[in-house]
């Protein structure tokens, strides 16, 4: 585990990945992952004895491979990183392009620490803009402490966070600026929605997820 995993077997491992959340107890045959993969089967099957000679996989000869539980927390951290850089370039940047393209190249260049700041910023999403669940093994979820930054939608109920960041154009802008919503204004998150200006005000969970608070 000492030695990086590239970013060639990452593609395969979220490939694996894939395989076993369809059905866990199958063993995953050299000639479907070949196919999933667009490479020959003598390609792919070196690949499957090199992730097995690292430990990922557990690999029966004419039977075919399965994760090991190593690597089925590695293929789950790959594809977690996959899914969050879909919220990312979707909630956080309106991205009109390939999204999973996009998130496919990006999620490569995460480590650990980058991984879990993005992760506490998008709010701990569960599915990402597709509707597919974003895995939660290995997941650092972080306790909400004082001064961290975070989306408003990830505010507890009864903590207040003071506005760093509108992530809005056009008449979401404007409608934020009309209930107050604007950047230094105070805003609590409670159990009727949110509490801002002396008024309480609804935020749908799209917009709340937009707006960036500072802890208190």
């Amino acid at each position: 585990m000492s030695e990086p995993i590239k970013e060639y077997e990452e593609m395969y491992l979220k490939a694996l990945y894939q395989f076993h959340m369809t059905d866990s107890d199958k063993p995953i045959r050299t000639s479907d992952l070949a196919k999933v993969m667009g490479v020959s089967a003598a390609a792919a099957s070196e690949m499957v004895q090199r992730l097995a000679s690292k430990g990922f996989l557990d690999y029966e000869r004419y039977k075919g491979a399965k994760l090991s539980d190593i690597g089925f927390v590695e293929s789950a951290r790959i594809k977690r990183r996959e899914g969050l850089m879909e919220v990312f370039l979707v909630r956080m940047l309106d991205y009109q392009g390939d999204v999973n393209a996009a998130a496919c190249k990006m999620e490569h260049g995460l480590n650990n620490n980058l991984e879990s700041a993005i992760d506490r910023l998008l709010g701990y999403p569960e599915y990402t803009p597709d509707g597919d669940l974003i895995p939660q093994i290995g997941r650092d979820i972080q306790t909400i402490a004082s001064s961290m930054l975070l989306p408003l939608r990830a505010l507890p109920e009864g903590l207040s966070g003071k506005i760093e960041l509108l992530v809005l154009e056009g008449a979401d802008a404007r409608t934020m600026e009309d209930l107050g919503i604007v950047i230094g204004a105070i805003i609590r998150s409670t159990a009727d929605g949110y509490y801002c200006g002396g008024s309480n005000v609804n935020i749908s969970s799209n917009l709340s997820s937009r707006i960036l608070v500072r802890t208190e």
